[in-house]
C-alpha cells in the first residue's frame, strides 16, 4: 500500500463529514496539489543542511511512496526542488490551507519528514529548524511539535514532560493529574510507612522534588507561551 493510500485511509477513519466539509474529496495521493507539496517539502528538507544525499531520496521514496505511474514525475520534481530550500514555506502553507481540517494527515506528513531528516543517521540543527517551521506553518503548537520531536529523536533527559510521563500536548488538567499521581506514589511518607531505611526515604524525597520541579517548569513554560501568544 502506498503512503498516499495509507494516510488517506487513516484520515477517512477519523473523518466526520459534518465537521470537515472542506477537506478535498478523494485520496490525498490522487490530489496533485498534495503530492506536489509533499514532494517539494521532502526534497527541500534534504537541502536544509547544505548537502542533499542520495540516501535521502531513498528515504523519501520509502515513506512517501508514489503510485508507479507517477514515480518518474515525482523523481523529476524532487531533483528540481532539492536544488534549494527557497520556497518551502509556500508549499507548507499551501498544504496547511488545503488540509487544515485534517490535522492528523498533516501530522503524518511531518512524521515522514522527520524520517527523511534522520535517513543519514543524524538530524542537524538546520534540518530541525526546517521541520519546526513546517510544523508552525501547519498550525501545530510548540508543544505538539515537541511531542513529535521526542517521538523521533527522544526526549531530553531534563524534559519535564518526560519526568511526568505525559504527552507534550497534554491538557493542563492531564498534566496536573499526572503530577498528583506521581507525587502520591513517590511521597517519602510512603517509604516511611513501609519501614524502609533512611537511604530509601532520601531517594523518595529527591524523586518527589524532581516531580514537583518538573510540574513547576511545565506550568511556567505554558504560562510564558500563553503570554507570548496573547502579545
Amino acid at each position: 500500500m502506498s503512503f498516499w493510500r495509507k494516510i488517506a485511509g487513516l484520515a477517512v477513519k477519523n473523518l466526520d463529514e459534518a465537521e470537515c466539509p472542506d477537506c478535498p474529496a478523494g485520496l490525498p495521493g490522487e490530489d496533485p496539489a498534495f503530492s506536489t507539496a509533499v514532494t517539494a517539502l521532502g526534497a527541500k528538507l534534504a537541502k536544509a543542511d547544505g548537502k542533499a544525499q542520495a540516501s535521502e531520496y531513498d528515504a523519501f521514496s520509502e515513506v512517501f511512496q508514489p503510485d508507479p505511474g507517477s514515480e518518474g514525475n515525482v523523481r523529476r520534481l524532487y531533483q528540481l526542488a532539492r536544488q534549494t530550500t527557497r520556497g518551502f514555506e509556500s508549499y507548507a502553507r499551501r498544504l496547511a490551507k488545503r488540509y487544515r481540517h485534517c490535522p492528523q494527515l498533516l501530522e503524518d506528513v511531518l512524521d515522514g519528514l522527520f524520517y527523511i531528516a534522520g535517513a543519514d543517521g543524524a538530524v542537524t540543527h538546520e534540518e530541525l529548524t526546517y521541520l519546526e517551521r513546517v510544523g508552525e506553518l501547519f498550525g501545530f503548537s510548540p508543544l505538539v511539535f515537541r511531542r513529535l520531536k521526542a517521538t523521533h529523536l527522544g526526549a531530553d533527559n531534563d524534559d519535564p514532560y518526560t519526568v511526568l510521563g505525559v504527552r507534550h500536548d497534554a491538557t493542563d488538567e492531564q498534566l496536573r493529574a499526572a503530577w498528583k499521581a506521581q507525587l502520591a506514589e513517590a511521597h517519602p511518607d510512603r517509604a516511611r510507612a513501609r519501614g524502609l531505611p533512611t537511604e530509601f526515604i532520601e531517594v523518595a524525597e529527591a524523586k518527589a522534588a524532581a516531580i514537583n520541579a518538573a510540574f513547576d517548569a511545565a506550568m511556567r513554560e505554558r504560562r510564558a507561551m500563553a503570554l507570548a501568544g496573547a502579545a
